[in-house]
């Protein structure tokens, strides 16, 4: 029987840049598809940069046909009317995989970055670095804005978190070197 194959796409909400990823899971081993980005920089007007992120997220799931949609949940800003846009381009880029009866699962971007680099406060470069590892792609594949790593991250948070062999692995470590020290068939570096 073969297994089973899901594709994960992962999206960052943002009100100027969008960055997006999708992964392929085949059984237990998670592969690179794509990343990239939504500019909506050139676009003034708010409401017309909700459509606009409403029939690009649209366009991605039409293009990869994705089983599942992982997004990053908006941070608490002390400019609550940034707060509010970017709640409003996450529930449209939401929306859109409702519309295709995709199932959704948010994740804080403290837990994606945990999952990623092991720990919550890693910077957008670390993220970044540690998916190429992980995924094994190479750097110069990666576009300069860091969002679409985030997207991408998110996809590749939510694999870790519903993949029966990543669950099967109950034992805790202390930190990320006790980790790597007693899983280096796990860790390239």
């Amino acid at each position: 029987m073969a297994d089973k194959e899901r594709i994960i796409l992962g999206i960052d909400p943002g009100t100027t840049v969008m960055g997006y990823g999708v992964i392929r899971v085949v059984g237990c081993k998670a592969e690179f598809m794509g990343l990239g980005i939504i500019n909506l920089r050139s676009i003034k007007n708010h409401y017309l940069s909700l459509k606009k992120i409403f029939e690009e997220v649209t366009k991605l799931i039409e293009f990869y046909l994705p089983d599942e949609l992982a997004v990053e949940s908006p941070f608490f800003e002390k400019n609550i009317q940034s707060m509010l846009k970017l709640g409003r381009a996450q529930g449209v880029a939401i929306t859109a995989a409702i519309t295709r009866d995709i199932p959704i699962t948010e994740y804080a971007p403290l837990k994606i970055k945990m999952a990623i680099t092991g720990q919550g406060r890693a910077s957008k470069e670390q993220v970044a670095d540690m998916l190429c590892r992980i995924l094994k792609i190479s750097a110069d594949n990666f576009p300069k804005e860091l969002d679409a790593t985030d997207g991408l991250a998110a996809a590749y948070c939510h694999y870790l978190q519903t993949s029966s062999s990543a669950l099967s692995d109950n034992k805790k470590y202390k930190n990320w070197k006790e980790f790597a020290t007693k899983n280096q068939t796990r860790v390239k570096l």
